[in-house]
């Protein structure tokens, strides 16, 4: 599968702001969410090839709505990369045990999820 739209769902209107230019800027078709509500508002009219999912964030946290997204059988195919501060083993294992299919720790290194984001594609 070819990674061409990607869904944004970060609290933080700098981190969408940040990821959005960057994105954008490779080629992808970016649309952004401030919440699990919103994302999922955004998911059933934007159908994104990846979602990169923040954790800290208010309503569901992001382990709760990856989980959620992983459970569904509309949405449970979409790979999920959990784009966070939460820089423990411990959260990373989490986050995978959850249905992400990889981790990267704010702040965000280009190079790094550019790459992350190849490998999914």
């Amino acid at each position: 599968m070819t990674i061409q739209k990607i869904l944004v769902v970060d609290d933080s209107p700098t981190e969408r702001y940040f990821l959005n230019e960057l994105l954008t800027k490779h080629g992808y078709a970016v649309t952004t969410a401030e919440n699990a509500e919103d994302a999922m508002a955004r998911i059933s009219t934007f159908m994104p090839d990846l979602i990169l999912m923040d954790v800290v964030m208010p309503g569901l946290n992001g382990f709760q709505f990856t989980r959620n997204l992983a459970k569904d059988p509309a949405t449970q195919n979409i790979p999920i990369i959990m784009c966070t501060s939460k820089n423990q083993q411990t959260d990373r294992i989490w986050g995978l045990r959850q249905g992400a299919r990889d981790y990267v720790t704010k702040p965000v290194k280009a190079e790094e999820l550019l790459g992350k984001i190849a490998a999914l594609g």
